[in-house]
This record gives structure tokens, C-alpha cells and sequence, in this order.
């Protein structure tokens, strides 16, 4: 004996309508720009990542029409395309905020302020894990690990870093995005709207002033293996030990003093630097070199 999805409780509802196509002058232009893109691959199916970033350099997120696009130029079915672009994060599947507010939550960050900065945050802005602030200024989630732990906490607006954050700093770097007052990275590129980041990643010239010249690496402690890797011997400097670990001493006996200019990070031992206590506040430390 069978049954009948009514009587299971399963609506089928109507199918999908197709969806709907850009207009002819913004379809004409997005054709341009993903032959200049699908001519960087063999393969044209490579293409689809940069093609994604396109169409959501056009509406702030990836649309349904975006999608079909993208299978439109490329040969594939809407599934396919749909497959990727719900697959990475980095996708928007719904309308969200010029800025893209990011805070790292992983163990480090977290453990130095990070959660504290992500809850602090969806406080002052009224807004859940995702959620976008009804001016649509600021659109609010938590992220993965960005690679940046000699840094942490740290917070992402639009891929770009803000190192050594405080719950005080986080809230006048979310506050001044809203008001459109001029906020710089602690490293890297000039902040831009999502929508022109999304176009950037698409592999497009960021053709604003001092942009391309403008750059920021990771600190100190994340190239200590890149740079044994390389022979290069790393600099001398007595740390403190924990309770029966290891103490080598400089062999000429002299103790390093990290230089004005020399990055530490905001939980290298000895420094009391860390986020997470009041009465040692981090912010925004000089760039290695400057």
C-alpha cells in the first residue's frame, strides 16, 4: 500500500520559474569581461570561480540570474554552477552590506578576544552572524582562519586585515564604516566596497591609486619556518622558559632586543600584549620594516 505525498505532509509546490536575464546593455558588457576571462584558461569550465566573482561584482551577491549566466558562457548546467557557488563561502547567496565584516573565531583568535570582539559586535550593530545592518553598510559574520595568527584577533573587512583587534576598536572600525568615514587596513590594499573587491578577485586591474603598490605580509613568526626552510639562521633572543622547558642561550651570550621597527606579536612571550586583558590593550602594530 502506498501513499500519497499529500498525505505524507510533503508539498510539492510549483516549479521554479527561470530565471530572469540581465538587461541587454549589462549582459553586453558582462559578456566582454568573461571572454577576457575564460581566455586565461585551457579549459573554459576553469573559468567559473573568476566568473562567479564577476557576477557578484555586479549585484553584491550571486544570483540565480548571475548563475545562469555563468552556465550560459560556459556550456554548463545551472546545477553545476550552483554546485560551486553554494559550495564556497566566499559566494554570496543573498543581498548584503558594502562591507564585509569577518571575525576570526578559530582557537587563537578566539581564545585572544576573538569571541569576544564577535559578540561585542553583534550587539552594538543589532545584527546575528550574517545578518546586515539596515543601512546595508555592514554585514556581520564570523569566519575561518585567515593565516594570520601573530596578528590575532583579527578581524577581515572585504579580505582585507585589521591585526590586533579590541572589542573598543572593533566597534569604531564598524562605526566609522557606516558613517563613510576614511578607514585604513592595518596591511595591504586600500579598503574598496564588496562590489569592487568581488570584480578585483575576478582577476581584474584594481586601477585606484597606490593600490597595487600598497602591500602588507605576514609577521615574524609565521616565516620563521619559511626562512629555516631557506638556510637563512634566525636572530638570537632569549625568551623566557616555561617550567622546565628548553632555554638556549645566544651563543655569543648576548641577548636580543627587538628593534623599534621589528613586528612582535601580540602574544609573543614575553610581551603582555594580549586582547583579552584591559590593562594590556593591543592595537594596530607597525608593519616589519616600517
Amino acid at each position: 500500500m502506498t501513499t500519497s505525498s499529500s498525505e505524507r505532509g510533503v508539498s510539492l509546490g510549483m516549479p521554479e520559474l527561470p530565471a530572469p536575464d540581465y538587461p541587454d546593455d549589462v549582459r553586453t558588457r558582462l559578456e566582454a569581461d568573461a571572454r577576457e576571462v575564460i581566455a586565461r584558461y585551457p579549459d573554459s569550465r576553469s573559468a567559473l570561480l573568476p566568473l562567479l566573482h564577476l557576477v557578484q561584482a555586479e549585484e553584491g551577491h550571486v544570483t540565480r540570474t548571475g548563475m545562469q549566466f555563468c552556465a550560459d558562457v560556459l556550456g554548463l548546467t545551472t546545477a553545476e554552477v550552483t554546485a560551486v557557488a553554494t559550495f564556497y563561502t566566499m559566494y554570496r547567496r543573498r543581498p548584503s552590506g558594502d562591507y564585509q565584516v569577518g571575525v576570526c573565531t578559530n582557537t587563537l583568535c578566539a581564545v585572544m578576544g576573538g569571541d569576544a570582539i564577535f559578540e561585542a559586535l553583534q550587539e552594538h550593530l543589532g545584527v546575528g552572524n550574517g545578518g546586515t545592518t539596515d543601512d546595508g553598510k555592514v554585514t556581520l559574520e564570523h569566519i575561518e582562519c585567515n593565516a594570520a595568527c601573530d596578528f590575532a584577533p583579527v578581524v577581515m573587512v572585504n579580505w582585507e586585515f585589521f591585526d590586533n583587534q579590541t572589542v573598543q576598536s572593533a566597534k569604531r572600525l564598524v562605526d566609522d564604516l557606516r558613517t563613510g568615514a576614511r578607514v585604513e587596513p592595518t596591511r595591504g590594499a586600500p579598503l574598496c566596497t564588496f562590489k569592487e573587491t568581488a570584480r578585483i578577485l575576478a582577476g581584474f586591474p584594481d586601477e585606484r591609486e597606490g593600490a597595487v603598490e600598497a602591500t602588507g605580509g605576514a609577521g615574524p613568526a609565521s616565516l620563521v619556518g619559511l626562512r629555516l626552510a631557506r638556510g637563512e639562521a634566525a636572530p638570537a633572543r632569549v625568551v623566557h622558559p616555561r617550567e622546565g622547558g628548553p632555554h638556549e642561550e645566544p651563543q655569543d651570550g648576548a641577548v636580543h632586543e627587538p628593534s623599534p621597527t621589528e613586528h612582535l606579536s601580540s602574544h609573543d612571550a614575553p610581551q603582555k600584549t594580549s586582547a583579552s586583558d584591559p590593562s594590556h590593550p593591543a592595537g594596530p602594530t607597525a608593519e616589519e620594516g616600517e
